[in-house]
């Protein structure tokens, strides 16, 4: 065998070793956030050594051993940082925060991503991921083949798993809420009365785009057993409904991250219904979703195919969409005219008028 062949093969090899055990990042994230190891080096002001975050993790038989071989693996991955400096006893490994991806990790912060790591990571979304090839052979979703029923209707069965939900939104709603505020801070100028937020969850989003747009009525429009636990937010007012119902009537209609759990069918049901409830010249829709890039080398590329396969699992026919479908839909759904505004997150900002 040829010295390139060899190298091509093991390197093939090392890939696949690297899928295989592709889950045990997430793993062992969580386990780092339950262990608030994060939170105790912060709380430091500082990077400290191993037995310093073993002391602020509560346990009468914490094994030092094992926390280091997690922390190992978590510096490899950026997580965290190692330094080593001298001490009377020798050399001696301090672990730091890094200035970039730790950030998201601080429970409490303003951009804290730990609801939506904990949620994702949680045994009731993650058992689900067994049954994927049940969705492919089928149909159907994963979760409802391990719960009985969908995640919506789980949801309003089980309290606490509503919560973590709810609370795992609210945090990328508040992170993906800059981007949206910074760029598409000319949109949100230009709308002359009241926006609905459809699909708002809790009502972060509005609350920000009123505090950034004070001219601006906001409403936040969701399911009954998500508005029961919204909390009130100054120049918002909640709504119960049905997004295939009663939206309010407004100047603009904001559906973010809410196409993507839909069919097709359904998503043009969703938009002809919008198409109705704003003024046919003046009004518009802001559509804020991930356009698939299959074949991209951006950040968000390769995140926006798994977040395809995780509507796979959640959604009966959610899916994330190229331009060319976006296109499609909002033409059949009674909107002739868009464009797609990149801002710098995940997202886009799919802006669309009525026809």
């Amino acid at each position: 065998m040829e010295l390139t062949t060899m190298e091509a093969m093991i390197q093939g090899e090392a890939k696949l070793w690297e899928n295989i055990f592709a889950f045990t990042n997430s793993m062992a994230l969580r386990y780092a956030l339950e262990l608030g190891i994060v939170d105790i080096i912060h709380s430091h002001g500082g990077p400290i050594t191993l037995s310093q975050i073993a002391a602020g993790i509560d346990s009468p038989s914490l094994n030092i051993e094992n926390l280091a071989r997690l922390m190992r693996l978590l510096v490899r991955k950026d997580i965290f940082t190692t330094h080593h400096q001298q001490s009377d006893s020798g050399e001696i490994t301090i672990y730091g925060l890094t200035p970039h991806t730790s950030r998201w990790l601080m429970q409490g912060s303003e951009f804290s991503l730990v609801p939506f790591i904990m949620m994702q990571t949680h045994p009731e979304l993650m058992t689900s991921w067994l049954f994927l090839s049940k969705c492919v052979k089928e149909g159907g979703t994963a979760f409802s083949q391990v719960h009985g029923c969908e995640i919506i209707d789980f949801a309003q069965k089980n309290p606490k798993f509503n919560k973590m939900f709810n609370d795992a939104m609210a945090c990328t709603a508040k992170l993906e809420a800059e981007g949206i505020l910074w760029g598409y801070r000319d949109g949100f100028s230009s709308i002359n009365g009241s926006l609905v937020d459809v699909g708002g969850g809790t009502g972060e989003m509005a609350a920000k785009i009123v505090k950034a747009h004070p001219h601006v009525k906001a409403i936040n429009f969701d399911l009954p057993h998500v508005i029961t636990t919204a909390p009130m937010h100054q120049g918002v007012s909640h709504v119960e409904g049905n997004i295939f119902g009663a939206i309010p009537n407004v100047d603009a209609i904001l559906l973010k991250r809410v196409l993507h759990g839909f069919s097709d069918e359904d998503c043009i049901k969703i938009l002809k219904n919008c198409a109705k409830k704003i003024p046919k010249k003046t009004g518009k829709i802001i559509i804020v979703e991930h356009v698939l890039e299959p074949n991209g080398n951006g950040p968000f590329d390769e995140t926006g195919l798994v977040m395809d396969l995780l509507m796979m699992i959640l959604t009966s026919s959610g899916k994330e969409r190229i331009e060319l479908d976006w296109k499609k839909l909002l033409k059949e759904g009674g909107f002739s005219h868009h464009k797609i505004i990149k801002i710098p997150a995940f997202l886009s900002i799919i802006e669309a008028h009525p026809a």
